[in-house]
């Protein structure tokens, strides 16, 4: 399983417009093949800055999403909103006893 975590950091006036966004695509991501798990946060103390926290079931998965149709057109209205580069991680879970 991959654990993605973006964050993003949007003009202050777009983030109305970028809830849109994510309002329209959010079901369409959660049932892309692989994905389990779909979430938005917002940060507690700066109101435009938002993490979507998703996991998959391999990074084969995340990547076929990545180079999908639905991502294409969902990263092209969301990236126009940013006031900052967003960052992004991939994550596995891990297990106490790989020490």
């Amino acid at each position: 399983m991959i654990v993605r975590i973006v964050k993003m950091t949007f003009y202050p006036e777009m983030v109305s417009d970028f809830l849109k966004v994510f309002t329209h695509s959010k079901n369409a991501i959660r049932n892309f093949e692989g994905c389990l798990h779909l979430e938005l946060l917002q940060d507690a103390h700066h109101k435009n800055i938002f993490f979507t926290h998703s996991h998959w079931d391999s990074e084969e998965h995340l990547d076929n999403y990545r180079n999908s149709d639905l991502f294409v057109a969902t990263w092209s209205k969301t990236k126009i909103l940013f006031v900052e580069k967003p960052e992004a991680w991939s994550l596995m879970p891990f297990s106490s006893t790989e020490i």
